[in-house]
């Protein structure tokens, strides 16, 4: 598995635990409760799970305009992670192109979430690649 594969799936490992305990992200690191089946933390890792953190209304607002008939809350706690973890990249991460952000979203909810899983994150995260691509060419267009 590659480095970066290993490092989203214990981000959102640790993300999804945040929301089960209900401490911070940082907690569960910095107290070593998460789990060590991917090792231990890397800087990606730690770096996906502050960005999350950080830009969550962000990402949970783009989400909830984005998903139809789903509200952030009601989404499956495993797919909303996912969700999260990707959005972030796509909003934020200016060094990794949408499409592997999304790959790795699916084939992440096909490993842990549930059956239509894969589907419903790719469809949300297309939709969201979609609209940043065409806001980042209007600021462009704006700013040439």
């Amino acid at each position: 598995m590659h480095e970066r594969t290993r490092a989203r799936r214990q981000a959102m490992n640790i993300l999804y635990q945040r929301e089960i305990t209900g401490d911070a992200a940082s907690e569960i690191v910095a107290n070593g409760t998460y789990s060590t089946e991917n090792g231990e933390p890397s800087e990606f890792c730690l770096s996906l799970i502050a960005g999350v953190e950080s830009h969550q209304d962000e990402i949970d607002g783009a989400l909830s305009q984005i998903s139809e008939h789903w509200t952030v809350p009601r989404m499956p706690l495993v797919d909303r992670n996912i969700l999260r973890l990707a959005t972030y990249e796509i909003l934020f991460v200016e060094d990794i192109p949408a499409s592997v952000s999304i790959n790795e979203a699916v084939e992440m909810a096909k490993v842990f979430g549930g059956d239509d899983s894969s589907k419903f994150v790719n469809g949300v995260l297309g939709k969201l690649a979609e609209m940043h691509s065409s806001s980042e060419g209007e600021e462009a267009s704006e700013n040439g």
